[in-house]
């Protein structure tokens, strides 16, 4: 039999054991626990600063991202600033800021359109106004001009009616850049009366020089006229404002193979490189334009010429500077766009430079001289139908050298050949360019005695049956000015205005 010590002592060794073992497993038990809450700890301060990081995130999106992003729709040159942390590129978190930018990028632009859609419609209903009264303010100077004969008051009327034009320019072309139509439906016309007719819209016109080399009678169809004048007023318009004023703008009209060319060069500052490239994107008309892309206050010129380009199948370029170191604007009009029109029946307006090629002579000419007749060429038939190279001093003529056109030979010296007795006469001298005003002045002292002198006679102006309309007082021998009238402008009234 086992003894009561016995038992007892291997109870207490039992229960010892017991107690070790669990002492061990509570410890154990104890020391996992506080590595749990350890790593609880991490995790919560990993989740704060993920919630911090976050923040700061969506705070820096609504501070700068967001800003940025929307002053960028207006000025492209506004960089949108990446991330706070580099390492969120390219994480969820990274793409989902990403979506935010461009789904606000797109309601912007969406906003911004109908936005200035709304602003286009308003002005073109202002602009359509304006230009009606405008254009009845015009045919009001106009019929003043007719009826008053008073020479200051006339000349008065010139200036207010110079002055309308220029305001109706520039409502014409708020009109256009906001999609209304040129305002104009003319008749086929001289492409170089266009030209001028753009011109004489402008403060400006007497800096322009115009120099034609376009054929005799080279046209424009009747819908593209409006659109090439507007577009030359702009062009030189621009040119005038970035130019000294004591420089000239030089425009040449010529042939090229698809058309013609109408070049407007400038001695200006110039255009940057971004400037131009701008300006090219503007005036090729491939992109829409917003109002908000104009400045403040908006420059509608470049824009205006892009609507029309676009609509009327024109063409500009500014890519390239101007020899005299400003900038050269090119238009090019498309052989479907020009016409022809007989200059005989139809002449360009007075004002118009003249083309500086001779008219085309298929057989030569007889041109008689003492002793009897002798045969030309063709080019001597040109000069001499239209008077290139006669005004030399008396007893020269037929001398020098002449170029012989079209047939590659070098010039040669031709011998003198006398003249008749009537060319022997002192040639009469020619007349002095005249000023507008001193013309104006001249017609209107002319009316005056006329109707003095049919007062006097015992008749009435009023009983000599319907007044004639006067002449236009313009000296049609000041090719630089305005015709504050001109031959591109009357054809309005002649051929139907749609207003």
């Amino acid at each position: 039999m086992i003894e009561l010590p016995d038992l007892v002592t291997g109870g207490l060794a039992v229960g010892m054991l017991s107690a070790l073992a669990l002492g061990c497993l509570l410890l154990r038990a104890q020391r996992q626990q506080a590595r749990q809450r350890a790593e609880i700890g991490r995790l919560r301060a990993r989740l704060d600063e993920t919630a911090w990081a976050l923040a700061d995130e969506v705070e820096h999106l609504a501070a700068r991202r967001l800003p940025a992003a929307a002053r960028q729709q207006t000025h492209a040159n506004v960089a949108v600033p990446g991330p706070l942390r580099p390492q969120t590129s390219g994480t969820p978190l990274g793409l989902a800021l990403e979506h935010v930018l461009d789904a606000l990028r797109a309601e912007l632009t969406a906003q911004r359109t109908r936005i200035d859609a709304a602003a286009q419609a308003g002005m073109r209903g202002a602009t359509r106004e304006i230009q009606a009264a405008l254009y009845r303010l015009q045919d009001a100077l106009r019929g003043l001009q007719q009826k008053y004969d008073d020479p200051e008051l006339t000349q008065t009327l010139f200036q207010l009616d110079h002055e309308n034009e220029q305001s109706l320019r520039r409502a014409q072309v708020a009109a256009v850049v906001c999609g209304a139509w040129v305002g104009l439906a003319r008749e086929e016309s001289h492409l170089v009366d266009a030209v001028t007719g753009g011109q004489a819209r402008l403060a400006g016109y007497h800096r322009v020089r115009v120099h034609n080399h376009l054929e005799a009678g080279t046209a424009l169809v009747s819908h593209a006229v409006e659109p090439v004048a507007i577009i030359v007023a702009e062009l030189l318009d621009n040119a005038l404002r970035h130019s000294a004023p004591d420089t000239d703008v030089v425009v040449n009209l010529e042939h090229v193979h698809h058309g013609v060319c109408v070049t407007v060069d400038d001695a200006g500052l110039g255009m940057t490189q971004d400037e131009r490239a701008r300006a090219q994107r503007l005036v090729a008309g491939s992109e829409p334009i917003l109002l908000t892309d104009l400045g403040d206050p908006p420059r509608m010129g470049l824009a205006a010429i892009g609507q029309l380009t676009r609509q009327f199948d024109l063409s500009v370029d500014l890519s390239s500077p101007s020899p005299y170191g400003g900038v050269r604007a090119v238009l090019r009009v498309d052989s479907h766009l020009l016409g022809h029109i007989d200059p005989e029946e139809r002449p360009p307006a007075a004002s118009a430079p003249r083309s500086t090629r001779p008219a085309p002579r298929d057989e030569p000419a007889a041109v008689p001289v003492s002793g009897g007749t002798t045969t030309a060429r063709p080019g001597e038939a040109a000069d001499s139908a239209h008077g290139y190279g006669n005004d030399r001093p008396d007893g020269e003529a037929g001398t020098g050298h002449r170029e012989q056109g079209g047939t590659g030979r070098l010039p040669q010296r031709r011998r003198r050949t006398r003249v008749t007795a009537a060319s022997e006469e002192p040639a009469a001298p020619q007349p002095a360019a005249h000023r507008p005003e001193q013309a104006a002045a001249a017609l209107g002292a002319l009316q005056a005695g006329t109707a003095a002198a049919r007062s006097a006679a015992g008749g009435s102006t009023d009983d000599a049956g319907p007044a004639q309309a006067e002449p236009d007082f313009t000296d049609p021998t000041d090719r630089t000015g305005p015709t504050d009238r001109t031959d591109h402008e009357l054809t309005d009234h002649e051929g139907g205005t749609a207003r």
